[in-house]
């Protein structure tokens, strides 16, 4: 994690919401949620936006909600147009962490307070959003490379290839972070390979086939930064003859249903769970801004860890 970062989130608990942002003044009818998602990338993205829409109907919140299909630019063109339209609040979650800071000051200028939902921004000044809402990345990756130090039976040389998730992003970058924490405690655990797979079932499987043609029988371990791509790598793993979950352990992040079935199915062998339903988390959140409370400035989603033993009892309990 770079210095600038390091600050921003450090800084999170030490300044009030309050100060950031005046208290928003009290208007006739419903409250106008601006909301700003990545895209439909993957099953847990699918989930996070359904959440958000039905806890904002639950709420009585108007959502104007704006699908950025990945790209940032898409996402500031959205900011913009919440700002023309003075909604009450903007969310969103951001694609990428840098290039944020314009975008973020015209919203400020325009005393409409802005909160990030599942992913952080890096910007050195965290006067420019209110609360950071979401999972703690770094610690899913810990998560990810204990569980792995903790069951893997066999001896020697341990080779990890590992799926990253879309570039500059902080899910991507943190995962990594945690889980190299981790594993840098016993040598022999080593990545031999890491590449995007950009959060995709698609490029999970385009990728796990290139990692699988350059070193074959060498890989040990697969480290997903999600399941879909995971999902995807299993099907190539297959493709090539070997067993997933056997010839190569592979552990992935978001415990999603697909992932169950995966365990289930005896092809995967922990996911470690990423919570996409913040809905009715952040419509507190907005509810609480528009009555002039003050939020805390890191709201840390609580998560488990499920390794294959236990999917099949747990399956039934997924709401997504």
């Amino acid at each position: 994690m770079n210095n600038t970062r390091r600050h921003t989130l450090a800084a999170l608990a030490a300044v009030p919401a309050a100060l950031a942002f005046p208290t928003l003044a009290r208007a006739q009818g419903k409250i106008v949620l601006g909301f700003s998602q990545i895209g439909a990338e993957s099953e847990w993205r699918t989930a996070n936006t359904e959440s958000i829409k039905a806890a904002a109907k639950e709420h009585g919140i108007e959502l104007k909600f704006s699908d950025a299909q990945q790209k940032q630019e898409n996402q500031i063109k959205a900011i913009r147009s919440f700002i023309a339209q003075k909604v009450d609040v903007i969310a969103f979650s951001p694609v990428v962490e840098s290039g944020w800071g314009t975008v973020l000051r015209e919203a400020k200028a325009a005393k409409i307070p802005v909160i990030l939902t599942d992913r952080a921004v890096n910007e050195k000044d965290d006067s420019l959003w209110v609360t950071f809402m979401g999972s703690d990345f770094v610690e899913e990756g810990r998560k990810s490379g204990r569980w792995l130090l903790e069951n893997y039976k066999g001896q020697g040389d341990v080779n990890i290839v590992e799926l990253q998730g879309t570039v500059g992003s902080a899910p991507a970058i943190d995962r990594k972070k945690g889980f190299e924490e981790i594993i840098k405690a016993q040598p022999r655990f080593k990545i031999i390979r890491s590449q995007t797979g950009d959060f995709t079932r698609a490029k999970g499987k385009e990728v796990m086939e290139a990692f699988l043609k350059a070193e074959g029988k060498k890989i040990n371990v697969l480290y997903a930064h999600n399941d879909d791509m995971a999902i995807g790598a299993i099907q190539a793993i297959e493709e090539a003859g070997l067993k997933p979950a056997k010839d190569i352990i592979i552990i992935s992040i978001d415990a999603v249903k697909g992932a169950f079935e995966a365990m289930m199915a005896g092809k995967l062998n922990v996911s470690v769970e990423c919570s996409p339903l913040l809905g009715p988390q952040l419509m507190q959140a907005v509810k609480d801004l528009k009555a002039g409370k003050t939020l805390p400035r890191r709201i840390v989603t609580e998560e488990g860890i499920f390794p294959m033993e236990v999917a099949a009892k747990e399956f039934p309990k997924r709401k997504y």
